[in-house]
């Protein structure tokens, strides 16, 4: 379905991480976390999604340039939101380079030319100063081309169908559109790791490559399920980090910050202290499998991710991710969680039912889900994206990686989710998350700049 030769080449010469998971189940929020190697609700605006990213919170980019590094990136930074409301001089990533274009094969795959962005970085760099990068592709983030995976000779066969998604034709050839801006980005991660070589700097680089949510599809994206948060991880350093490695270790990328600026040499800023440690134990070991038995949890979390009820309400979630359990506390069961089915009309009428879920990215899926509620196969599936949920979830990963059984009323694992549950709480008023503090609603308050809809009151 998906050919990766460039990131198969970096898990090779490098790691593969098994067990990575990002801050957050969308893009906006995560890329803040890693940005700040502070978890989401210790950052306030830049916690949620389409809002300002307050000048309070020191980025690892600008730590890097201060320590003497030359820095850039391309593509997608911090975002969507807006940066310079917060009075920062720059996207928080650091100065864009764009300049180069090319002719993308499809519709809707960016025409920024990363990799020569990439060469006029690194051309523009002064010679022999240490570098940061950062490259941002905008795929496979929607919108795609429909039917470019079978345009471009992949098979609806060899499409990977998730068990929480139904086996039909238009789903397959949604997952073969999405799995060719996959191919897309990997395709300019091996000219990037091309230019690295031939300036003789591969082996003095740290590279590392992963995303910042899961799939675009329903039941991922925006959800704190194991297909919204648990992300692909590869790292390559050289010889300072020996190659041909699975490593199971549980990794945050709060760790990943705090991994940048530990092997930078570059000290974190003193009134923002990382959340996260630093993972050159793991990187520097010659060991497979579980590393540091010390990483027995991470964390995840979301709270807006569109606009998609009333009041621009957001879906405040927290999870709790150990070697075999995944626990989730949904603060608010009486919100829809993908937003509201129904969106309230310029002219105050409502407008079809199962026509809004707008957490959800538009899709061909999520259309056949639509079309398909009431079908005695195929209508679960939409209930599985959009119904409510309790207040507590609890999986076994290692039996049910889809999060389709929740355990969280079975008597056999009460013992279980009470340890989990407590332990999420005590880690949360640890770290100062308002919902756990007092000051939840203070999230309802953050300023979203990207379009607002309008949706009926749940009295309506």
């Amino acid at each position: 379905m998906v050919r990766t030769p460039a990131f198969d080449r970096v898990a090779r010469e490098g790691i593969l991480f098994r067990n990575a998971f990002g801050a957050s189940p969308g893009c906006s929020p995560c890329r803040a976390a890693l940005l700040t190697g502070r978890h989401t609700w210790q950052i306030e605006e830049a916690g949620t999604h389409a809002s300002s990213f307050p000048s309070k919170y020191v980025v690892f980019p600008d730590l890097l340039e201060r320590a003497g590094y030359f820095v850039g990136y391309t593509g997608k930074g911090w975002g969507p939101g807006n940066w310079k409301i917060s009075e920062r001089p720059r996207n928080p990533a650091g100065t864009e380079y764009a300049g180069r274009k090319i002719a993308p094969p499809f519709k809707n795959i960016s025409n920024n030319d990363y990799a020569a962005n990439f060469q006029d970085f690194l051309a523009k760099r002064p010679k022999g100063q240490p570098f940061y990068f950062w490259y941002g592709g905008q795929e496979p983030h929607r919108g795609y081309e429909k039917g470019s995976g079978l345009k471009s000779g992949k098979k609806l066969e060899d499409a990977q169908v998730p068990p929480f998604l139904p086996d039909a034709q238009e789903v397959r050839s949604d997952l073969l559109d999405y799995a060719v801006e996959i191919d897309w980005f990997d395709q300019h991660l091996a000219r990037i790791l091309r230019t690295l070589e031939e300036a003789g700097e591969l082996d003095n680089t740290l590279v590392i490559v992963t995303s910042d949510n899961g799939m675009p599809f329903p039941r991922a994206k925006a959800n704190c399920y194991e297909y919204g948060i648990h992300m692909p991880l590869a790292i390559r350093w050289g010889a300072q980090a020996p190659g041909g490695r699975v490593v199971d270790d549980l990794v945050g990328f709060v760790d990943l910050t705090a991994t940048i600026l530990d092997l930078a040499g570059v000290a974190a800023p003193a009134d923002y202290p990382l959340s996260g440690r630093s993972i050159r134990n793991i990187l520097t070991s010659a060991k497979q499998g579980v590393v540091d038995s010390s990483r027995t949890a991470v964390y995840g979390a979301r709270e807006r991710h569109s606009s998609s009820r009333y009041n621009n309400w957001t879906y405040p979630q927290r999870a709790l991710r150990t070697p075999q359990f995944l626990y989730i506390r949904n603060f608010k069961p009486d919100r829809w969680p993908a937003g509201d089915p129904q969106v309230l009309k310029e002219d105050g009428t409502l407008g079809p039912m199962h026509g809004a879920y707008t957490d959800l990215d538009g899709s061909p899926t999520l259309d056949f889900l639509v079309a398909h509620h009431n079908d005695p196969v195929f209508g679960r599936f939409l209930q599985l994206a959009v119904a409510k949920r309790p207040a507590e979830e609890l999986f076994d990963i290692i039996k049910d990686p889809a999060c389709l059984r929740s355990l969280a009323t079975d008597p056999s694992f009460a013992e279980v989710k009470s340890r989990l549950a407590k332990q999420l709480v005590d880690y949360l008023k640890q770290t100062g998350d308002p919902r756990v503090t007092g000051n939840g609603e203070i999230w309802e308050s953050y300023p979203r700049y990207s379009p607002i809809r309008k949706f009926p009151a749940p009295s309506e």
